[in-house]
Parts: C-alpha cells; structure tokens; sequence
C-alpha cells in the first residue's frame, strides 16, 4: 500500500515538473480555499447574538423574591429565614408559568407574613438551577416546612387551591382539645388519623415530630389532604376512642374496625406511619382532578368498575362544610355500609334492619318496577349469613308472592306462609311459628326515571325518582325507612358503583363530553347541566360496557333523593336507564355555542346529502315513506374523504326523487344506539321504506362506485307491496282476489319505470354535459398538437445548434491539444539545446584550462632554461 501511494506520489511530482504552470495553479487555489473558509468562520461568529440578560418575572410590588438569575445557593440562606417557604421555579416563555405567577402573587399578597415566597428562573443557562436540576416541565411548586421538604404541589394552578395546599402545610395537624371537638372531627366522610401525645413530661414528646413528619408525607402523596390528622393531648379526651397509652397513633375508621399503629411490628417513623395509614384507610370518595394535558388517570379509574362522576361547586378556602359534598358523602358512606351498625351521623333514618331487595319488571307494563325487600327482625341480626333468591318468572297483577320463591338462613327454613296481599304497601309473613324468623316484604310499585327525549314525548307525565315519598306508600309493619334502599347496597348487587367527586369549575370539558348542557361561565347556583339549579351534575360510566347514564334531576327533589334512585336504578337487575346519547348539537350546546334559527330555514333548498346527529338520527332514518342510504364517516377517516365525490354525484342524480334521502352522519361525534352501529368506516348501510327491520349493508368487497351504488339501491329500495294497509282494504284486497296484487305490482313497476325516466333523463344531460367537455377537449388537443409541433421543430434546431457548437468545440480542443503537444516537443527541444549549451561550455572551458596549463609549463621550463 505504501509502495502505491510512494508511486502515485512521484508521478504527481513528475507532471508538476514538467509542467511547471499546474503546480502554481494549484498552489494558487489552496491559499484561494484557506482564504475563503476563513473568512467564512470569521462571520459565522458574528452572526450567533449572545443571549439578552433575563429581567424581573415577578412585578417589584408583589411579596416574591424573584431570583431571575437563577441563583440557587440563595435560596437556602431564604428558607432558613421563615418557618415555611414556597420555591416556584418558571420558564420566562412558558405560558403556563405567566398564568401562574398571577395566581401566586394573589397567593403572596395573603400570606406573606407567614410563608417566604421564593420564584427562581430555571431556564438561564448560565444560572445554577439550570446547571443542577433537570425539570421537563414548568412551572413546579416546592414547598419546605422548616428542614422538611420538598413537598410538590401536583394540584390545579388556581390561587384558591395553591392557598389551601400552603395553608395544610402550615398546619398539618388539628388540635382537639377537648371530645366535641373530636367527635366534630371524626363526623367527616375523610379518612382521620387522631395521635396522643402527652406533653406534661417534656416540652416536645420524642414521637411528636415523627408525627407531625408523617402528616407533611401524607401531604406528599395526596395535595388535597385526603387524610386528614388530628393530635389530642388531654387523657380525658383519648379515653373517649379507648387510647390509653402515650405516643399512640390511631387510625379511625368507618366501615371497618379502627386501628393503632403496631410499634412492635413497625418502626415509628414518618415513612412507616403514612404507609400504614395509606394501607388501612377507608376511602368511599375519590377526588378526581385530571391535569389537563394527556394522561391516563381517568384512564386507570375507569378500568377498575363502573363509576359515579360527579362535579360539584367546590370552594377550597370555603369557611363552611360544602353542604352538596356532604350529601354526597352520606349517600356514598351509607352505599358502603354493609354492616348497618356503622352509618353517618347525617343518616337520621338509619334502622338497626337488615335486608336485601330486588327489582323485578312487571309482566303487563314495561315501565313498571316493583322492589321485593326483606327485613331481618333484630333477633336475626346476629346471623353468620344472608341469602336472598328471588325467580324471574312472574304471572299475575299486582300479587308479589310469587317473585319471592326462597329466602334461607345458616338454618334452612320455608317461607310457604306468605300471606298473599293486593296492596302497594306492605306484607307481614311468618316464617311457621317461630319468632325468630319473622321477615316483613315490601313491595313497591313506582315509576322509573324518564330522559330528556321521553319527557318531552310525554310532558303531562311528572318524573319521579324510584322511591316514592313516603306519604304516598302505606307505612310498613316493620321499621323500615325511605333511606334504607341505598344502604348497604354495595354488598347486595354485583353492579357495585365507585364514587368520585370532581371540581365542575376545571372540569367543565369533561362534563359536556359527558352530557351536560348550559354555560360555563355561569355561576355555581345557575344552571350547569343535567337540570340541576346548584350547578351540579352526576353520571354513571360502565367503561367495560361502553354506556354512560346521565342524571336528570326534577327540580322539585333534592339531590340526596335522585342520588338515591339514580343508584338503585342501576344497581336493579332490570335496570330502566337508558344509555345517554352526546351528539354533536349537545357538545356546542355545552360549548356555549348559540344556535340563533334562520329566518329563511323553511325557504331554503333541500340539501344534496342530509347531515345526520344523535337527536335527528332516528326520525330520519326510520321514516317508513322514504328509502336512506346512510353513510358512515368520521373526520379523521381519509378513505371517507376520497368517497366524498362519489356521494355528491349519487345525491346529484338523485335530487328530484323525494323517495330516496342520501344522508351520512359522524359516528366520531355523535352516539347512536349500539343496533345502528358499525364495526369500521367507511360504511354505507340501505334502510328501505316500509321495511326499516331489512336494512342491508353495502357489500365490503364491491368497489363504491356510483354505478355499484345505483344498481343496490335499485336492487334493495322499498316498494309499495310493503306498506301497511289499514283493515278495510287489506279485507277488500282479499276479496278481490289475484287484481289486487297485480294491481300494486303494477303501481310498484310504473314507479320503479318513472324513476328510471328521471334518472334517464339526468343521465342524458350528463352525457350532453359530457359531449360538450370532449368537444372542448378535442379542440384543446389540437392545439397542444399544435404546439407540440412547434416544440418539436425548436428542438431539431436546438439540436442541429447543439450538433455544430460539438463540432467546433471539438477543433478547439484538437487545435489546443496541438499546442500542447508542440509546446512539450519545444520544451523537450529546449532541454536539450540546455544540455548541449552546457556541454560546449564544459568542453571549451576544459581547453581553456588545457591552454594555460601549457603555457605555464612553457613559462616554467623556460624559467628553468634561463
């Protein structure tokens, strides 16, 4: 390889000496390149602008301490100054940083004499919060209590949630000094973590701090403050949840047994205390608060079962208790009692009756439910088992006796002595004559809840929720109560419900996506949807199921009560609710989009292609005098979009036939009902006039051509043989025997005939249409020919040009490779003629040297002669 390039080398040597030009060519165009990418560096640098120092985010008014720079070794010196400190690192640029320096420096202005408010710039690159922390989002809340910390704020940026994180920091535990106060502190739906401490001994007990650490790590995993904790010190008071030793941790709870941490199996410290408490807590509702940027948590809930949304009003900073929260809570607690000993103080109809229900559909009305319940007497109550089978079959009117088939203990009993009854009320039956098996059955007749679309076909019809007010139902012989139909119930269906709770003010999205109507901007006690006056809304979503239900409230109820028979309505074996449907007119609706009507609406021309919503899908589809071709497409689908022009020139052909609606609806926006659905887009489904139940779907594996379109509606259209006759002229039909067939097949024949007349005829003014663009066609062809022509006769001249410019180019090149070759002969010529010059040179001077070398010796020898 060496040897190659050595070759090479010698050879590049060899031709730069013989041609000495090409050597300083080349040496002429290295200093040229070295030159120019010089020059070219040396503008690069002047171009790229250093960057501007950053300014002040925060204004100089507000209580922060802004350090813009990015000073991070100064905010440890600011923490040591203040018992609790706030550290908001921003981006300048960020968007979502702006908004939320408006809602911290609201924030700053309340509690800048109890909290330092520290903002660092984090995006300088030059700072050191750039150089040490790695953030891939902004803005970030860092909150320290004392050396404790930090504790991030994962919440909404609003200055009422931001004011209430800050203010559980700085209190992270409640004192109970005395029983009322902790009673009042156990009453809440919350998970309550209560410590006892004595501080007679020492100024601060040892365990304490790890309390009060356990409290802020609660604050870490949950920024609402789910669990709440409470510290008592008087013994009078621990004695009143059995705590009798000091240092004790105790974690009540409502369903369940409460419990103490064991200090023998755990160490007592911060991290074990809050794992504990998060192990063992009760929780029956869940705050939901969705980021608002993609994220799977509604994702990961709605998995685990079907699901209770509701949005509230919520104020954070609310002096006083959230009255609907708590209505909610009492429902969801009562939902959760299995065991009735354990029920919210708020559940004033609260009996110590067990029992299990079931709802079973009336033979003769399919609007009708009556509720089979039976109570347990309180001397069964301590029975180790339950069960309750009713059967599904049913004969008879309003006699219930027969729903009610078997009814067993841990002992086997018969209940063959049931007392059949025709009331709405209550039957007493014994089970034979023992008085520890007497049961009481209630059976109620009601109404189920109605939506929107069936209230308004039947606006005489007042809605009302399953249970009846107790006034209009016979009191039962029992102490059976209205409240006692939701408690419990989570342990008697397997349709079990998981609460949540959702702020409606920054959820409002999800809401209407769900269904709810009105404004957002208005205000909490306006309307908000589900026709509701306090600005709540409530739905029920079964993700395995793929159906939501939607809770339409009667003004005239409170929402404990529709809570209640919204729960049992779908908790019943044979539940009434219907699926709610969200069309693309209730999303702009809940938008707050105005749809103002047209005054020329009833002048404007009939549409081509009918678009198609949830509320206008049914009626249209389903009117029996009209043949639907339906076509099925979604925004985001591009093989809809090729498909477009050839619906457009079917609808076109179409147009003057009124028996035939080309129409097509976005299944991407609009719900429909499960038996009108697809499984792909796009798809294009026939619904015949008379004959809605045989509607056929186009073939997948024909092509969607207009021909392919015209030959299956032709092939599949209702005719009038389907129609539905009245009673007297179906019997005249009958009596006239084979006319009468042969006559409607005459007039479905001279229909078909007058339809393909039009269509005849439009398809002649097509080919007209057609004739006429082949005619322009043509001429236009003849004169690209034309031109084409004259294109072609340039090119042969181009060529010819092109032809003789090679010729002569190439005498030029012949004539210079001419020169050069005369200029190396005379080059070579010159050499030589060098090398003879310098050999005559050396030769002459070599005669000379001979000559005076002879004429010194004649000198010496005549010297030596003398």
């Amino acid at each position: 390889m060496l040897r190659r390039v050595r070759q090479s080398l010698r050879q590049v040597l060899f031709l730069m000496a013989r041609r000495p030009g090409l050597l300083c060519g080349a040496i002429v165009l290295g200093v040229l390149l070295v030159l120019a990418v010089k020059f070219t560096c040396s503008r690069a640098k002047n171009v790229v602008a250093a960057a501007r120092p950053p300014v002040r985010f925060f204004s100089a008014e507000a209580p922060v301490v802004d350090l813009y720079m990015g000073q991070l070794d100064q905010v440890e010196r600011l923490r040591s100054m203040a018992e609790v400190s706030l550290i908001f690192f921003y981006a300048p640029w960020c968007a979502h940083s702006m908004a939320g320096r408006q809602e911290v420096q609201q924030v700053a202005k309340k509690l800048a004499k109890q909290v330092q408010f520290v903002a660092v710039n984090c995006w300088w690159s030059q700072g050191k919060c750039r150089k040490q922390n790695r953030f891939y989002q902004y803005p970030i809340i860092h909150l320290f209590y004392r050396r404790f910390g930090p504790i991030e704020y994962k919440g909404p940026f609003s200055a009422p949630y931001v004011e209430s994180f800050i203010l559980r920091v700085i209190t992270p535990l409640t004192y109970l000094p005395s029983r009322a106060t902790l009673k009042e502190f156990l009453s809440y739906h919350e998970p309550r973590v209560v410590g006892f401490f004595q501080f007679n001994s020492s100024p601060q007990p040892p365990g304490y701090i790890t309390y009060l650490s356990s409290a802020l790590q609660a604050l870490k995993r949950d920024f609402r403050g789910a669990v709440r904790f409470g510290v008592v010190t008087n013994k009078q008071v621990a004695e009143a949840i059995a705590l009798q030793e000091d240092e004790t941790v105790y974690l009540y709870r409502r369903l369940n047994s409460s419990l103490i941490f064991p200090r023998s199996e755990r160490n007592f410290t911060s991290e074990a205390i809050c794992s504990w408490v998060f192990e063992h807590h009760e929780t029956v509702l869940h705050w939901l608060q969705p980021p608002g940027t993609k994220s799977r948590l509604l994702e990961r809930e709605l998995t685990k079962g079907p699901a209770l949304l509701l949005f509230l009003p919520h104020n954070p900073l609310g002096s006083s208790p959230n009255l609907l929260l708590q209505q909610v809570a009492d429902i969801a607690v009562r939902y959760h009692s299995c065991d009735n000993k354990n029920h919210s103080s708020l559940d004033k109809g609260f009996t110590s009756h067990s029992q299990c229900c079931q709802s079973v559909l009336l033979p003769e009305s399919s609007t009708s439910v009556c509720e089979v319940c039976l109570s347990l007497s309180q001397s069964l109550l301590t029975s180790s088992s339950v069960c309750c089978s009713f059967s599904s079959t049913s004969q008879g009117g309003d006699v219930l006796q027969s729903y009610l088939r078997h009814c067993c203990l841990h002992q086997e009993s018969d209940p063959a002595s049931i007392k059949p009854t025709t009331s709405l009320g209550c039957s007493n039956f014994l089970n034979g004559y023992s008085p520890f098996s007497q049961y009481s059955a209630c059976c109620r007749k009601v109404k189920p809840q109605l939506n929107e679309s069936q209230a308004k076909e039947e606006p005489d019809m007042q809605r009302v929720p399953l249970t009846p007010p107790s006034s209009s139902i016979p009191p039962p012989s029992g102490p059976l109560q209205e409240g006692d139909g939701i408690t419990g119930l989570w342990c008697q269906t397997n349709r079990t419900l998981r609460f949540y709770v959702l702020d409606v003010a920054l959820n409002w999205p999800l809401a209407v996506r769900l269904g709810a109507t009105g404004n957002k901007s208005a205000s909490p006690h306006q309307e908000a949807g589900g026709g509701s006056g306090d600005g709540s809304f409530a739905a029920i979503v079964n993700l395995k199921d793929e159906v939501h239900y939607v809770l339409h409230r009667n003004p005239e109820t409170t929402l404990t009560e529709s809570l209640e028979a919204f729960i049992r309505n779908f908790s019943a074996p044979y539940s009434l609710l219907q699926r709610h449907l969200v069309g693309e007119e209730d999303r702009k609706e809940g938008e707050g989009e105005t749809r103002h009507p047209d005054k020329h609406q009833h002048s404007s021309p009939r549409p081509l292609i009918t678009e198609l919503t949830t509320s206008s899908f049914l009626p249209s589809v389903m009117d029996v005098q009209k043949d639907v071709l339906l076509f099925y497409y979604t925004q985001w689908c591009g093989f809809c979009s090729v498909l477009n022009h050839v619906l457009i020139q079917l609808a076109r052909l179409l147009q003057g036939n009124s028996t035939i609606t080309v129409a097509r609806v976005n299944v991407a926006r609009n719900d429909l009902p499960w038996e009108f659905m697809v499984d792909h887009v796009p798809s294009i489904l026939l619904f015949p006039k008379y004959r809605k139940h045989f509607s056929v779907k186009f073939p997948d594996d024909l092509p969607i051509t207009l021909p392919n379109l015209l030959r299956f509606i032709l092939q599949h259209s209702g005719s009038v043989q389907y129609a539905d006759k009245p009673a007297a002229s179906s019997s005249e039909a009958e009596g006239e025997g084979p006319g009468a067939i042969f006559r409607a097949e005459f007039l479905a024949l001279q229909h078909e005939v007058q339809t393909l007349r039009h269509a005849r005829k439009r398809l002649s003014q097509q080919l007209a249409q057609l004739w006429r663009d082949n005619r322009r066609l043509t001429f236009d062809t003849r004169t690209l020919e034309a031109e084409n022509s004259e294109l072609q006769q340039e090119r042969q001249n181009l060529e010819e040009q092109h032809r003789e410019k090679s010729r002569q180019l190439g005498e030029a090149v012949r004539r210079l490779q001419e020169l050069a070759d005369a200029s190396e002969n005379l080059l070579n010529e010159n050499t030589l003629l060098r090398v003879l010059l310098r050999a005559l040179k050396d030769r002459t001077e070599a005669k000379e040297q001979v000559e005076v070398e002879r004429k010194e010796a004649e000198q010496k020898r005549s010297h030596m002669a003398s």
